[in-house]
């Protein structure tokens, strides 16, 4: 069933989103960041809580389970996920993971790694994995929506949108776009006009970013340069210390009627959770929860 809703920061802001930037770990380590705490003030919501952190809203969920996004008790106490694993990926150039929601870059010859929190195609229009390149950078651009795309706008709004939409505030676009080679090229990473739906799985594929993120990124990445699509929703690492951490994520539902949060695993993730100094029943506790953050499951 698709979920409803709806260390190192460089900001915290509710009024700016920033990359939350990481150290890559020496030594084999695959483990960034320090897990937060927020305490909650009246007025506070997950919308506001997310872009304090730059987070997305449904990872805030996960590490929050049971409590209302909309009128999170005052006083209380949330866990912000700024602890993870890195993808199983090379790590070069742009990375996104569809079932954490997050997009991480890796700058030719760097130390560190830049996070961010995407939002994603909807069910019926999902964002394809993919190993592709950046095709070009377009500021300002202007937005051509496909004939599917203007009739069902028509049918669920009753609106006609026009065959082009030109740069300016009614662009869902936003101000930056980075133009990818798979396919037609059609995909777009881009930034939003919406103060909504970074996060979320609402667009109709391209990967949608918080405006002052895809300045950013739009600032850094070159032509040509690596960009690489995954859906892990099991991350695991062999810690240089010994421990053996695996995190999961929620599986992207395929349709409206999916109820069932079963994991599928692959191979190597069963071989991980097969070693002998592995807790099985830790580890069966981490794919039911799926909270989404680092979890030591070694006895």
């Amino acid at each position: 069933m698709m979920r409803i809703l709806l260390l190192f920061i460089l900001a915290a802001s509710p009024l700016f989103s920033f990359a939350n930037v990481y150290q890559i770990p020496q030594g084999g380590s695959r483990l960034v960041g320090d897990l937060q705490e927020h305490l909650v003030k009246k007025g506070d919501y997950f919308q506001t809580i997310s872009k304090q952190y730059n987070i997305g809203i449904l990872e805030l969920m996960e590490s929050n389970p049971g409590v209302d996004p909309f009128l999170p008790t005052p006083g209380s106490r949330l866990l912000i996920p700024t602890q993870m694993l890195l993808p199983d990926v090379p790590h070069k150039g742009v990375v996104i993971n569809l079932a954490e929601l997050r997009l991480y870059y890796f700058p030719k010859g760097g130390q560190e790694v830049h996070v961010f929190p995407v939002g994603i195609g909807r069910i019926g229009r999902e964002t394809p994995e993919m190993v592709t390149k950046i095709k070009s950078r377009i500021p300002n651009p202007s937005w051509t929506p496909p004939a599917s795309i203007r009739k069902e706008h028509l049918e669920e709004r009753g609106e006609v949108l026009p065959r082009v939409v030109l740069a300016g505030p009614d662009n869902p676009l936003g101000k930056f776009a980075i133009q990818l080679s798979y396919g037609d090229g059609s995909y777009l990473i881009h930034g939003t006009n919406k103060d909504f739906g970074v996060g979320m799985r609402v667009s109709a594929g391209c990967i949608r970013l918080n405006p002052d993120d895809i300045e950013w990124l739009f600032n850094k990445v070159k032509y040509g340069e690596t960009v690489t699509i995954i859906n892990q929703t099991v991350k695991t690492s062999a810690e240089p210390d010994g421990q053996q951490l695996i995190e999961v994520h929620s599986p992207l539902s395929e349709s409206e009627e999916q109820s069932s949060r079963l994991i599928e695993m692959n191979r190597d993730v069963v071989e991980f959770i097969g070693q002998d100094d592995v807790d099985y029943t830790k580890a069966n506790d981490a794919l039911l929860t799926q909270s989404g953050i680092p979890t030591n499951i070694q006895i």
